[in-house]
């Protein structure tokens, strides 16, 4: 079963982008990106912006859906 690490990372893949590059364009700062693809727990703020950008829901970022 695929984590909410993995569904970030896959997002991000799919949109052929650099973390570096996803950081840029999202104004989420790189070090948040590598934690968050290594593991560590989104905040609501943060997940909101990975919604937002991806436009997908926060429940779909959860693996809720």
């Amino acid at each position: 079963m695929e984590t909410v690490a993995e569904r970030i990372t896959n997002l991000r893949k799919e949109k052929n982008l650099s973390r570096a590059e996803f950081s840029k364009q999202s104004k989420i700062s790189l070090t948040t990106i590598s934690f968050l693809e290594r593991g560590r727990k989104p905040t609501v703020d943060i997940l909101i912006k990975i919604a937002d950008f991806y436009d997908v829901s926060v429940d779909y970022l959860l693996l809720r859906t």
